[in-house]
């Protein structure tokens, strides 16, 4: 049967019911919670991805009985969010928590496949030294490197130089908003949040200047409410720093305040990102872009031949993460932000011809029936 989040589970370990075991409480540093899609890969739960995707980054996220102090409206750790804090889904799946040494026997068995490691963090005041302890303990451990999901609301810059001497090599800052103002609205005032614009990207600069250029960037979702050229134009700032855009496309979590948001229709999804790769591979900028009513991206300022080799590489439309040591994308997250199927946003592979035939038509592009392709010169990206 496929489970939540695009996995075929069978006979799957029943979840701890209780955030204690023998009386010992389920806290980092000790103990980390881990993405389905990681506890499948390494051999805690049971299942099988659609189209055989694999993982190659082990997701952790730092866990604290009172939770996250953050109340972003549409993420699932929310403390808006009703429910105990270890048993809330995150990015709509469970999350088991793991002793933290059982994790790293797993991972040291499998370094094969495993060709990165992501530590979470949550705005919990301990989660400051227990993500340098952690990172510490695993790069000990063996030769995987670590990135850090971090919290810019309670680190300075001399915490990320203290990361960067635990072992870690690459920092991302979910801003996730494009705006000032949706920032605000569904991370900071607007839903009583801790959270501030500025901070966050104070934060992204200063992890470049400690972790080097091309070792930070933000994370961004499309569908809040900003229009496509608002996300292309805060893409294009981060890339200016020096930092590479993690893309998402927005995915309602249940009972989450935005539980009700329709995702972003696949077509301006798709768009963006195409804008977001040419962007962070230097082939074109905002600046180039033509926008129409709305802010939708009418003409990337390519040729139609260059804007179809882009297109046919599917490169694009692949999840944007962090590489391994092979210089390919290690965080993949297979099905994160949409169900498996035909219209998944994130491809976790590369994208097939019938992949690349399917995401055309998603765009609106006409089919070229001479060349058995569709023409980008002949685009409806302004229909």
């Amino acid at each position: 049967m496929l489970g939540i989040g695009g996995f075929f589970r069978r006979g799957m370990v029943k979840e701890n019911k209780m955030d204690t075991l023998n009386n010992q409480v389920l806290e980092s540093p000790e103990f980390l919670r881990m993405s389905l899609a990681a506890a499948m890969t390494l051999g805690f739960r049971r299942g099988l991805f659609y189209r055989n995707a694999k993982l190659y980054c082990i997701n952790l996220l730092l866990t604290y009985r009172a939770g996250c102090a953050a109340r972003c409206a549409y993420c699932g750790l929310s403390n808006r969010r009703p429910g105990k804090y270890d048993r809330k889904s995150f990015i709509r799946v469970t999350w088991p928590t793991l002793p933290l040494e059982e994790i790293i026997g797993r991972i040291a068995q499998r370094q094969d496949r495993v060709k990165r490691i992501c530590i979470s963090m949550i705005t919990h005041k301990r989660a400051i030294r227990d993500t340098r302890d952690i990172c510490a303990r695993l790069r000990a451990s063996f030769d995987v490197p670590v990135s850090l999901l971090i919290s810019p609301t309670i680190l300075t810059r001399e915490h990320l130089v203290e990361y960067k001497e635990a072992g870690a090599d690459k920092i991302g800052v979910a801003i996730d908003l494009a705006t000032p103002a949706l920032f605000d609205q569904y991370r900071g005032t607007g839903v009583g949040g801790p959270h501030k614009w500025e901070r966050y990207w104070e934060c992204l600069r200063e992890s470049l200047e400690v972790f080097g250029q091309g070792n930070a960037g933000p994370h961004f979702m499309v569908g809040m409410g900003e229009t496509e050229k608002e996300m292309c134009e805060a893409i294009q700032r981060a890339r200016d720093m020096g930092g590479r855009t993690h893309l998402f496309s927005f995915y309602p979590e249940p009972d989450s305040a935005m539980d009700n948001v329709l995702p972003p229709p696949l077509d301006q999804y798709r768009r963006v990102q195409v804008a977001r790769y040419l962007i962070d591979n230097r082939l074109g900028d905002t600046g180039r872009f033509t926008f129409g009513e709305g802010g939708r991206i009418l003409d990337f300022g390519m040729t139609g031949s260059e804007l179809d080799e882009v297109m046919d590489s599917g490169e694009p439309f692949r999840t944007s993460g962090c590489e391994g040591y092979d210089g390919q994308v290690a965080c993949n997250r297979p099905y994160a932000n949409s169900r498996p199927g035909p219209d998944m946003r994130n491809y976790p592979f590369p994208p097939d011809r019938e992949d690349i035939i399917r995401i055309r038509s998603q765009m609106g592009l006409e089919p070229d029936i001479s060349s058995g392709r569709t023409s980008i010169s002949r685009q409806c990206l302004g229909s």
